[in-house]
């Protein structure tokens, strides 16, 4: 029993550790794959760069984003960090 009790600290740390980073972490990363995987044509986006853009085409592992100069870039899907708007 005294065992228990001096292991208790250090298992009620890793507890809040996971609660309080761990956790909210991976909803963060479920949301962010679930955005890039639900894109489309015409949403106006943001990349990890910061390019703004809509996007033009879409394939499995890339898109096609055309900028406000009607320049047209390839990404891969992992690279958009949000959607701006739906058109």
């Amino acid at each position: 029993m005294d065992v228990l009790i001096q292991l208790a600290p250090i298992l009620l740390f890793f507890v809040i550790f996971y609660f309080i980073l761990i956790r909210p972490q991976q909803k963060r990363q479920k949301a962010v794959q679930n955005m890039q995987s639900e894109l489309k044509k015409d949403d106006k986006i943001v990349t990890i760069g910061g390019l703004h853009g809509t996007v033009h085409a879409l394939d499995e592992g890339t898109i096609v984003i055309r900028v406000e100069d009607g320049t047209k870039l390839t990404y891969d899907r992992s690279a958009v960090r949000e959607v701006v708007s739906n058109d």
